[in-house]
């Protein structure tokens, strides 16, 4: 049994050995609602307001509304079963529930969903700082047009310095707690570009350049009944933060305050997404790219206008720089138990903490250097992944019920969460794949 509670998602072994698991680890609420908060607010936040293009306002409201409904039910299958069973990780779960398929069967979806998550990331501050030539068009980085076409404003030189000057020494703490401060400031820059993007917005209003909203689908201007499900891996994937539910609990000094933690993050995401998606679409309309970034690279007839556009940018990259910890946090605990199963990674483990670290992180600069726009590739992976790790996963573990504690009411609602998981992803994968051969 042992060997099972340690396959998957808990971090407790980079905790001090001498230190309970269950008791504990003295963290704060308030640095576990900005760690699972600047969990799910990475780049899926850039894609919310093109969701409204295609959805329009009303219902991408109803479907935040609904998406964070659902995340909050199968977090709460987690933590459910995590205090009544023996097991205090989410791999741990699927091990107790499906043996040792079950664990290894997460592990590769994390692996493979934050892996594809943070090469994204590095992507868009690469896009940020050195610009983008994908598409046909070339869209500049901000130091690019300060500073002009250089080797060392170049996109593998600019990534390499923020991976080496910012990202190393980030990932270098051992706790998830120790991240609580840059989580904070995560979020605020977060906030911080909502406020921008509203006041832009307001502003553009007042002076009547803002665009039409469009309310509800306009199927008379080809958008197709299966493409509205193209939105929902989106909004699936700026709610995860299941795998690290654990992580954080195992740090709280009460773990049972994991629930309301979770709640409240939800609820700051439900605002930040609805507002981001409405003040987006309202300033640019039916001109809004999948990545929202491209439309602030555009030269304004005013420097404060120019001076907004660059903040915008800058401040996202920023906010990326600062969740990049978090997610990597579970990818190499996971990536470290599947090499080593039946050896946990200690705190006093320091010499294999780091050549883990620095591996997977030339790995991911690797991949977000050589393949600067896999935009679709991580929406096909959203349908897949994403959606086991948030849905499938936790209500099939309420369905085997092993150990005899899921209501009737807990079972309906793991059957509804997968019919929707499932037949939304299927509609979705199948306009894409019907996009792409029209596009061909």
């Amino acid at each position: 049994m042992t060997t099972e509670k340690q396959d998957c998602g808990s971090l407790a072994p980079l905790l001090p050995v001498e230190q309970d698991e269950r008791s504990g680890g003295g963290g704060s609420i308030s640095g576990a609602i900005f760690n699972i908060s600047t969990g799910m607010v990475g780049a899926g936040i850039m894609s919310i307001p093109a969701t409204f293009k295609v959805l329009g306002v009303i219902p991408s409201f109803f479907v935040i509304l609904l998406v964070g409904y659902f995340v909050e039910v199968t977090v709460d299958f987690l933590l459910k079963y995590t205090h009544s069973g023996e097991s205090d990780s989410y791999g741990g779960l699927m091990a107790e529930s499906f043996g040792k398929f079950g664990s290894v069967a997460l592990q590769i979806c994390v692996m493979i969903t934050n892996l594809g998550a943070l090469i994204i990331y590095l992507i868009i501050i690469g896009d940020v700082l050195s610009g983008n030539n994908s598409d046909g068009s070339v869209h500049l980085g901000t130091l690019q047009e300060w500073f002009g076409i250089h080797w060392w404003t170049s996109r593998a030189f600019s990534v390499l310095v923020v991976v080496v000057f910012v990202m190393l020494p980030l990932l270098s703490l051992k706790r998830i707690d120790s991240l609580r401060h840059a989580s904070a400031i995560s979020i605020l820059l977060a906030v911080l570009f909502v406020v921008i993007c509203s006041m832009m917005a307001i502003h553009a209003m007042w002076e009547g350049k803002t665009q039409k909203l469009r309310l509800v689908p306009d199927f008379s201007h080809g958008v197709s009944f299966s493409e509205l499900f193209t939105t929902i891996p989106v909004f699936a994937t700026a709610f995860g933060c299941h795998v690290n539910v654990h992580p954080i609990r195992a740090e709280l000094g009460r773990p049972s305050d994991m629930t309301s933690a979770v709640r409240i993050s939800l609820i700051l995401c439900v605002v930040i997404y609805f507002a981001v998606g409405f003040f987006g679409y309202l300033l640019f309309g039916d001109s809004i790219m999948a990545d929202m970034l491209v439309n602030f690279d555009q030269v304004s007839d005013s420097l404060i206008g120019t001076a907004l556009n660059d903040i915008v940018r800058l401040s996202y990259a920023i906010h990326l720089m600062l969740v990049f910890p978090v997610m990597n946090y579970s990818l190499r605990v996971n990536v470290d138990e599947l090499f080593f199963p039946k050896r946990p990674l200690l705190a006093t483990d320091t010499l294999r903490f780091f050549s883990l670290t620095c591996i997977l992180l030339a790995f991911i600069y690797g991949g977000a250097v050589a393949f600067p726009n896999i935009w679709y590739f991580f929406q096909f992976m959203g349908t897949t992944t994403v959606m086991c790790i948030m849905f499938i996963f936790p209500s099939s573990i309420v369905l085997r019920d092993a150990h005899n504690i899921s209501t009737t009411r807990e079972k309906i609602l793991a059957v509804l969460v997968i019919i929707f998981a499932i037949g939304t992803s299927s509609v979705a994968i199948y306009s894409n794949i019907a996009t792409y051969i029209a596009n061909k």
